[in-house]
C-alpha cells in the first residue's frame, strides 16, 4: 500500500496515523504536474513525468494517466489552477483512481485542500520516493533513516479536520460551570492531534540519537579504513545507471542488484586491486534522483558521509537512456550540496551494450570517461587502469630510497602507492612514484635529495 509510514513492527503505534487501506489490487495513480521550467532548466517537464511514473510503478502503483499545465509557478492554494483542479476531479472519477500522484512536494496547505476537493488520496513525488525506501530499507541503519524522514515529512501534515484527531483527551467544563467527562479524565484535557504531534516530535528525537550512534560507528570503521591507508573510492549516480551491478562485478559482493528505482539503499565497502597491484577500498552507495527530498539527503546524512570522506569518486552514468546528460548533472548538483563535487573523478558510461553505436558515444562530456557494460563485462580493464592513473594523480609524489633490509616499505608501496619506476641499487630499491597521503611519513626518511 503506497504511503505507509513504515512495513515494520516498531513503528506500529503509528498506524493510526493514516488510513492504509486495503485493496486486492495495484493501486490505481493518476500523475499530475506543473509546467514551470525556465529556458535553462535541464529537466523537461515530460522527463520528469515519466520518471514519476517510474516511481510509481516500483512502488507498485499502476498508472492510469497523466496531466500537465503550465504554469510561472503552482498555485499556493491548491498546486494547479481552479479550471484544471475541476478536471481533474471529473477524470478522478472517470478513471476509477485510488491516488493522485503530484510532481512536486506540496506544502501542508495545498495537500490539505486538495485532499477535501478529491476523493482519491493525495501524495506528492516526496511521499513516493520515502515510500519505496521504506520497501527497501534493510539494515538498521537504513529502517532509522527512513523513518526519520518519513516523521519529518509528516509532522507538518497532521491535520485536525478529523473528529478522531480533534477529540479532548481529558473532560471538560460545561456552560454552567459544572465538571463534564469521565471520573478521572476531567480537566482542560489534550486533542489527539496535539497528542500524535507530541508523539512524533518524541519519536523524532529517538530516532536522531539512535541515528547519531550510527554516524559516530561509521566514523570509526572509517578511522579503521584510514589507518590501513587503503584510498577510498565511493560509487555514486543516478538511481537504476546500475551502480550496484557494476560494484558486483568488480568486487563480487552479491549487492543486490535489480532493474528498478532504489534497489539498495545500504552502503557497502569491499576491497579490490588494481591493474597495477594498488589495493583500494570501493564503497556502493545510494542511488540519486531528480527532486530528491532535502529531508532524505538529510536522514542519510550518516550514509552520505561516505561519500563526503571518498578520496575519490566513481559515477556511473547510464549511457543508454535519454536523459544520461541531465541524469548526470543532477548528480553533480546532489554532490554539490554535499560539499563533494570537487573530489576527483572517474565516469563509468554503463550499458554501452545498449547502444546502437557505441562509437557515437561522446566521452568529452564527462570527467575520465570510460565506456563499459557492467552486465557484458565490458571495459572494465580501461576502467580500473583510468582508475589507477586518476588516484595516483591525487596522490603524493615521492622519489626515495628504501635499504634491503627495509622490505617490507618496499612491499607495502606496492600495495598501496603508485610506482612509476623502481630499479635495483647497490645501497637498496630506488622507487619513483605517488603514495596515500598518510603513508607519507613512512618514507620521508628515505627522501632522495635533489
Amino acid at each position: 500500500m503506497v504511503l505507509a509510514i513504515d512495513r515494520r513492527s516498531h513503528t506500529t503505534k503509528f498506524e493510526h496515523l493514516i488510513d492504509t487501506g486495503v485493496n486486492s489490487g495495484p493501486e490505481r495513480a493518476y500523475l499530475v504536474a506543473v509546467d514551470a521550467t525556465s529556458a535553462d532548466s535541464v529537466w523537461s517537464v515530460e522527463d520528469s513525468l515519466n520518471e514519476l511514473g517510474a516511481l510509481a510503478r516500483t512502488a507498485g502503483a499502476e498508472v492510469v494517466g497523466t496531466m500537465r499545465q503550465r504554469l510561472t509557478h503552482p498555485e499556493s492554494a491548491t498546486y494547479l489552477g481552479k479550471g484544471r483542479v475541476q478536471e481533474l476531479v471529473d477524470i478522478e472519477k472517470q478513471l476509477n483512481c485510488d491516488l493522485i500522484i503530484f510532481d512536486d512536494e506540496l506544502s501542508p496547505t495545498q495537500q490539505r485542500n486538495l485532499e477535501k476537493i478529491l476523493n482519491a488520496r493525495v501524495i506528492d513525488r516526496t511521499a513516493l520516493i520515502l515510500d519505496i525506501f521504506a520497501q527497501h530499507a534493510r539494515s538498521r541503519e537504513g529502517i532509522l533513516q527512513v523513518e526519520l524522514a518519513q516523521m519529518e515529512y509528516r509532522l507538518p501534515r497532521l491535520s485536525g479536520q478529523d473528529v478522531e484527531f480533534t477529540r479532548q483527551a481529558g473532560g471538560s467544563r460545561g456552560a454552567t460551570g459544572g465538571v463534564g467527562g469521565a471520573i478521572g479524565v476531567r480537566g482542560p484535557g489534550e486533542t489527539k492531534l496535539e497528542i500524535d504531534r507530541r508523539r512524533i516530535r518524541s519519536r523524532i528525537s529517538e530516532l536522531k540519537e539512535d541515528i547519531e550512534d550510527v554516524r559516530k560507528q561509521r566514523a570509526i570503521h572509517r578511522r579503521q579504513r584510514a589507518a590501513q591507508a587503503m584510498p577510498v573510492i565511493a560509487v555514486v549516480g543516478y538511481t537504476n545507471a546500475g551502480k550496484s551491478t557494476l560494484f558486483n562485478t568488480l568486487t563480487e559482493a552479491g549487492v543486490l542488484a535489480e532493474n528498478m528505482l532504489f534497489a539498495t539503499l545500504d552502503p557497502v565497502t569491499r576491497h579490490i586491486v588494481l591493474p597495477n597491484h594498488q589495493e583500494i577500498l570501493l564503497t556502493d552507495t545510494v542511488g540519486f534522483i531528480h527532486k530528491l527530498p532535502t529531508k532524505l539527503i538529510a536522514a542519510f546524512r550518516a550514509t552520505l558521509e561516505e561519500v563526503v570522506e571518498a578520496d575519490m569518486l566513481l559515477e556511473v552514468v547510464d549511457i543508454s537512456h535519454e536523459n544520461a546528460i541531465e541524469q548526470s548533472e543532477t548528480v553533480t548538483e546532489i554532490l554539490e550540496e554535499l560539499e563533494a563535487a570537487d573530489k576527483p573523478r572517474v565516469t563509468a558510461l554503463n550499458k554501452i551494450d545498449l547502444v546502437d553505436d557505441p562509437d557515437d558515444v561522446d566521452t568529452s562530456l564527462y570527467p575520465n570517461a570510460v565506456p563499459v557494460s557492467a552486465l557484458k563485462n565490458q571495459g572494465l580493464d580501461a576502467l580500473l587502469e583510468t582508475i589507477a592513473r586518476v588516484l595516483a594523480e591525487s596522490m603524493e609524489e615521492v622519489d626515495i630510497l628504501i635499504p634491503y633490509r627495509k622490505g617490507d616499505l618496499v612491499e607495502l608501496f606496492h600495495r598501496r602507492g603508485n610506482i612509476l619506476k623502481e630499479e635495483h641499487l647497490e645501497d637498496g630499491v630506488h622507487i619513483v612514484g605517488r603514495i596515500h597521503r598518510t603513508l607519507r611519513g613512512y618514507f620521508l626518511s628515505y627522501s632522495i635529495a635533489e
